[in-house]
């Protein structure tokens, strides 16, 4: 190859690379053309002349996601809230529930961010605001999939997740969907959280969301918020509240409902009805309605997360024969994920649930809406039985029991054009498995105490709404609803009774003072035969009947009577006169406390001050004394102390408070207790010997028994003249030089401390030594002459020749 051809070859490289380059700022170019034809062509939306969302004016970007998620033609709401939202009006969104009113705020959010070239430097541009979590997961899966060729990054920020792995990313995220108190937090911890470039500002279920559930963290929220912006309000039930409006700071909105005209509030392939039954034959319906429905998608909602609990527990033990979910806020993230994931994809199923999916949620093919408490109002009902007959061609069911004295509330509900009817139950297809419930209840405590918990706090649900009229603890029959959750003694309620005393206090006429007195007077009157008692009886009546006269500070200091709802089957519940929603009012009148029956308030004991107020008494915790059967009291040596400052402790009664003198005496103890120890190891290792000994003891009983040696396994050396009679009755000092003395002294006991046990051990089966037998019978030592030793060869010399010959094949066979 010549430097020519080379050259020519890295030129042509050069040009290749260039061309590469031009097409995107060709694209760039078309693409600023395409957003300007875009936003030409807002102002020409007619919202009656689109079919599909083509007719729309959309990048194609969100024209291919919508296309590969089946959304090809828009519905009523999105018709007309979709153009006004590009042309960058505030909107005001109402539809019925499952019209798509999710896609209404997504598709401008996506276009407005595309159409100003939004990239991750420029931080957040849109923000969605959802009330519950499981609705910002939904609003959240739904952006992916719709728009996902765009280039903007998307977060979701709720409660139960990681807040660390959240605020290293918030600088990053250009669309940000969140529930209210986790996006409060950013914004007052996160320093990397910056929302003045927000372009549009979404609220779903914005009724909710301005409720006073949430009206100290929504103002808190609006106020770090750039007030120009665009906002979108979103719900079923829309608010038209002035108030609310001007929070928010909108500008002349546009309102859009594209159904306020029409016959029905829901969904008209909803077909909805109700049956009026009492209070202990709930459970007994829904237990025998799931048996009749085992092969639908069953969706119940219940007043109180400690119902759903006791409700979803009872069953599971029950077994119905299908599967069972519980969704409701006190569980964790998490879980509360799975739960829903797997409702959306089974067929197959009952969720027992809160209020906490009644908005929102797009649960698909759903059969059944039981409501199996009363809802609080009717916006409730509609955001629950919405749940079903969703989309266009959706069917559903929704089935609503109520109690008689509820029955006032289907007024209201054909007063807001919601069509129900009312059906009877077959009493013959009720099945109450009451008699289970009550075993099951019976064998396992904490199902009881979830029973006890979901009876309270149904109780305080029903105490806590506004209209009286329908709700009336009262007229409630607490036993029969008792018996029916298998409780068979009634829990306590102590909120009704704090509440009922309040009440009597109320009514006593403050007026009537001397009426009363004159009563009194009549009946002292009247009463001849009254004694001294009865007499003193009569004044300290007229002491409690006539109230002391009090100062006018002290009457203008009324306050809300302080109602002792704490209840030790319900330890685990929140504030229960925190007001979590606007149609809550706790109506009572004042109350005044007279100061004579004040307690002075109990400051809270330290473990320290009990434990001194115990020493004061002298009395000695922690301490058992074990005793004999005939009553004798054992004394236990390792509780006993025995070194000299243990002695002056006791004596000074300082006990355990005093942690450096604890312990010195600790220290000071541990050397007896190792003393202990030690004898105890000695005594153990004697113990071991004895028995070792006794284990010997009866194997060589037994191999007597059998006819063996006792002695040892070696030859039998009987046909062996004696000793005695070749040597004579002489001892030597040496006993290991004897013959037999070697054999013999090695079944002796090396033990130190010989026992009479031992020595008795020798006398049955060793051998004793001559020494020892001249000592037993009382011959002195001195006395008696040492044997001599003999040589071999003088042996050998008075045996045989036969007698020597067996002397020396016996030797041979024992080598």
């Amino acid at each position: 190859m010549t430097e020519n051809e080379g050259k020519n070859k890295q030129k042509g490289s050069k040009q290749k690379k260039f061309k590469l380059y031009k097409p995107r700022k060709k694209k760039s170019v078309e693409e600023d053309a395409a957003i300007q034809y875009l936003q030409a062509q807002y102002d020409k939306i007619v919202p009656d002349e689109i079919k599909t969302f083509k007719d729309l004016p959309l990048s194609q970007k969100t024209l291919k996601g919508l296309k590969e998620n089946n959304y090809i033609t828009p519905t009523e709401i999105q018709k007309q809230a979709i153009g006004y939202a590009l042309q960058g009006k505030d909107i005001l969104g109402a539809a019925k529930t499952g019209s798509g009113k999710t896609l209404a705020f997504l598709i401008p959010i996506l276009e407005n961010l595309f159409c100003k070239k939004w990239t991750r430097l420029d931080g957040v541009g849109a923000l969605v605001i959802s009330p519950t979590r499981e609705l910002a997961y939904q609003i959240y899966e739904t952006l992916r999939k719709v728009g996902y060729l765009h280039d903007f990054s998307v977060g979701l920020i709720i409660g139960g997740q990681n807040l660390k792995f959240e605020r290293k990313r918030m600088d990053q995220m250009n669309i940000l969907i969140c529930t209210p108190g986790r996006l409060l937090q950013h914004m007052d911890e996160n320093p990397l959280f910056d929302c003045n470039h927000l372009q549009i500002l979404v609220l779903d279920e914005a009724d909710r969301c301005l409720d006073m559930g949430f009206a100290a963290t929504m103002n808190a929220i609006i106020e770090n918020l750039p007030p120009e912006r665009q906002t979108l309000l979103f719900s079923a039930t829309q608010t038209k509240s002035v108030k609310d409006l001007a929070r928010l700071s909108l500008s002349f909105p546009t309102y859009v409902a594209p159904h306020e005209q029409a016959e029905t509030v829901t969904p008209e392939s909803l077909q909805q009805s109700y049956i009026v039954c009492e209070i202990d034959e709930k459970l007994g319906i829904l237990w025998s309605f799931i048996k009749n429905h085992l092969k639908q998608k069953v969706l119940v909602f219940m007043a109180t997360c400690k119902q759903v609990k006791y409700t979803y527990d009872l069953f599971c033990k029950l077994r119905p024969g299908v599967s069972l979910l519980a969704l409701y806020g006190t569980l964790h993230q998490e879980k509360r994920e799975k739960i829903y994931n797997e409702f959306c994809r089974k067929s197959n199923v009952v969720l027992f649930a809160t209020d906490l999916a009644s908005r929102g949620l797009d649960f698909p093919r759903v059969n059944w809406v039981i409501q199996m408490d009363c809802p609080e109002d009717v916006e409730t009902y509609i955001h629950r039985a919405g749940r079903t007959a969703r989309g266009v061609f959706g069917k559903g069911e929704g089935l609503l029991m109520l109690l008689p004295n509820e029955e006032k509330f289907v007024e209201d509900l054909k007063n807001r054009k919601i069509p129900i009817n009312k059906i009877s139950v077959d009493p013959s297809k009720v099945v109450a498995p009451q008699r289970k419930i009550e075993a099951l209840l019976s064998d396992n405590t904490e199902l009881k105490q979830t029973a006890q918990r979901a009876f309270v706090n149904y109780l305080k649900s029903v105490f806590l709404m506004k209209n009286k009229e329908i709700f009336n603890v009262q007229l409630l029959d607490t036993d029969a609803y008792a018996r029916s959750l298998g409780l068979i003694v009634p829990p306590r309620i102590r909120f009704m009774h704090k509440y009922q005393k309040n009440n009597v206090a109320i009514k006593q006429p403050e007026n009537d003072e001397g009426d009363k007195v004159v009563e009194k007077l009549k009946a002292k009157a009247n009463d001849d035969e009254g004694s001294d008692q009865s007499a003193s009886s009569d004044e300290s009546e007229e002491e409690e009947v006539i109230p002391e006269p009090k100062k006018k500070a002290e009457r203008t200091k009324a306050e809300i009577p302080k109602f002792d709802f704490h209840n030790n089957d319900d330890s685990d519940e929140d504030d229960f006169l925190q007001v979590k929603n606007a149609n809550i009012d706790i109506e009572t009148d004042p109350v005044e406390e007279e100061p004579s029956k004040t307690k002075k308030k109990s400051k809270p004991l330290t473990k320290a001050a009990v434990a001194k107020k115990i020493l004061k008494k002298k009395i000695k915790v922690n301490t058992t004394v074990k005793f004999t059967d005939d009553g004798e009291a054992i004394q236990d040596e390792k509780r006993d102390l025995k070194s000299e400052l243990a002695k002056q402790l006791n004596d000074e009664n300082i006990g355990g408070i005093d942690i450096e003198k604890a312990k010195e005496l600790l220290q000071e103890e541990d050397k007896f207790d190792k003393i202990r120890f030690r004898e105890k190891v000695k005594a153990k290792h004697k113990e071991e010997k004895r028995k070792l000994k006794n284990k010997k003891k009866e194997e060589m009983g037994e191999k007597d028994d059998f006819g063996s040696q006792s002695e040892s396994d070696g030859p039998d050396l009987s046909w062996l003249p004696d000793p005695d009679k070749v040597y004579g009755k002489k001892e030597d000092d040496n006993d290991d030089g004897s013959n037999s003395g070697g054999d013999k002294d090695s079944f002796r006991s090396n033990d130190e401390e010989g026992s009479q046990d031992e020595s008795d051990d020798e006398q049955i089966y060793h051998r004793p030594a001559k020494r020892k037998l001249v000592e037993s019978k009382g011959i002195p030592q001195e006395s008696v002459a040492p044997r001599k030793v003999k040589k071999i060869q003088d042996i050998s010399s008075s045996l045989s020749v036969q007698e020597a010959e067996a002397l020396a094949m016996r030797l041979l066979q024992k080598k």
